[in-house]
C-alpha cells in the first residue's frame, strides 16, 4: 500500500519515453566519447612511443635509462601516502577532541573549540599550506618544511570537519542511550567514551572514510610548496618524457585505485561493525553495566 502510494509505476507512454530518452543519452554518450578519442588520435596520444614510459625501462634524450615507477611514480607515492597517513591520524584525533570539547556543558571549553573549528573549516587548505612554508619564518622563527606545512593544513582544515562530522553523529543517537547510561551511575565522560562515540562512529563511518580519501587527495597540494608527492614527481616525468596527457592519465588512475580500495575497506568495516551490533545486541550495555559497578574507584570527571 505504501509503496504504490509513494511511487506510481509508469505507464506504457512513460516506459516509452524512458526508453526513448536511454537511447538518446546512450547515443551522446558514445558520440563524446568517440569525439575525445579522435581529439587525442589527432594530436598522436595514443601512439606507442607516449605509452612506452609506463611499460618498462626506456632512453631519455640524454641518453640515459629512465623507468617512470622507480624513478618518479613509487617515490611520489610514498611520500603522498606519508603524508596522507600522519595527517589523517592527526585529524581523526583532532575531531574526536574537538567534537567533545563542543558538547562540553562548561561555555569556557564549547565557544573555544567552536571558534576554533569554524576557523579552519573556513580557511582554504592551500593558504594554509602556503602560509605556513612562506609565512612560518615570520611567525615561529624559522622555515617550516614541506612535509609538514602538507601535514598541518591538513590535520587543521579535516580535523574540523571530522570534528562537526563527530559532533552531528553524537548527537544522532537517541537520547535514551545517553539518559539509560546516566541512570546507571556513568558520568558523562564514561558516557561519551563508552556508549556515544562508539555508536557515532559507527554510524558516520562513510562520512570519515570520505573525509580521509579527501587527505590523501588533498596531498596534490603540495606542490605548491614543492613537496615531492606524487604529482609534482608526475610533472617531472613528463618533462623527460614529452608525454603530458598520458601522464596523468596514469597519475588519476593510481589516485583511482587508492580511494576505491580505502571505500573498499571502509564498506567491509561497516559491514562488520553492523553485523556484531546485530548479533551482540547486549554488548554496550553489558560494557555500561561493568563500567556502573566500578564508579568505586572514583569513575571520571565531566568534559
Amino acid at each position: 500500500m505504501s509503496a504504490s502510494v509513494l511511487y506510481d509505476h509508469p505507464g506504457p507512454r512513460a516506459r516509452l519515453r524512458n526508453r526513448v530518452l536511454s537511447v538518446v543519452f546512450a547515443v551522446l554518450l558514445l558520440a563524446g566519447l568517440y569525439g575525445i578519442y579522435r581529439a587525442f588520435d589527432g594530436t598522436e596520444q595514443w601512439t606507442w612511443q607516449k605509452w612506452e614510459p609506463f611499460f618498462g625501462t626506456v632512453i631519455a634524450q640524454n641518453g640515459q635509462p629512465v623507468n617512470f615507477w622507480t624513478d618518479y611514480a613509487l617515490p611520489g607515492l610514498l611520500a603522498t601516502v606519508e603524508a596522507a597517513a600522519l595527517a589523517m591520524l592527526f585529524a581523526l584525533a583532532f575531531g574526536l577532541v574537538f567534537s567533545a570539547a563542543r558538547l562540553s556543558d562548561h561555555r569556557w571549553v564549547r565557544v573555544p573549540a567552536g571558534v576554533v573549528v569554524e576557523f579552519f573549516r573556513a580557511v582554504p587548505v592551500l593558504l594554509m599550506i602556503f602560509f605556513l612554508s612562506y609565512g612560518g619564518f615570520w611567525v615561529f622563527g624559522t622555515f617550516v618544511e614541506p612535509f609538514w606545512s602538507v601535514v598541518i593544513g591538513l590535520t587543521f582544515y579535516n580535523g574540523s570537519v571530522l570534528a562537526e562530522a563527530f559532533r552531528a553523529g553524537i548527537l544522532a543517537v537517541p537520547k535514551g542511550q545517553s539518559e539509560a547510561a546516566y541512570s546507571l551511575g556513568l558520568v558523562k565522560s564514561q558516557v561519551m567514551r563508552m556508549i556515544l562515540v562508539p555508536q557515532a562512529a559507527r554510524s558516520m563511518l562513510p562520512v570519515i572514510v570520505s573525509q580521509l580519501v579527501v587527505v590523501l587527495k588533498d596531498t596534490a597540494l603540495g606542490y605548491i610548496v614543492a613537496y615531492p608527492e606524487l604529482m609534482l614527481e608526475g610533472s617531472k616525468s613528463y618533462a623527460v618524457f614529452g608525454n603530458v596527457v598520458p601522464t596523468f592519465f596514469v597519475l588519476a588512475l593510481i589516485y583511482i585505485v587508492i580511494n576505491a580500495t580505502l571505500t573498499l575497506i571502509a564498506h567491509l568495516l561497516k559491514r562488520r561493525a553492523d553485523r556484531r551490533g546485530v548479533t551482540n545486541p547486549g554488548t554496550r550495555a553489558a560494557a555500561a553495566n561493568t563500567a556502573a559497578a566500578g564508579l568505586g574507584d572514583g569513575g571520571g570527571v565531566a568534559a
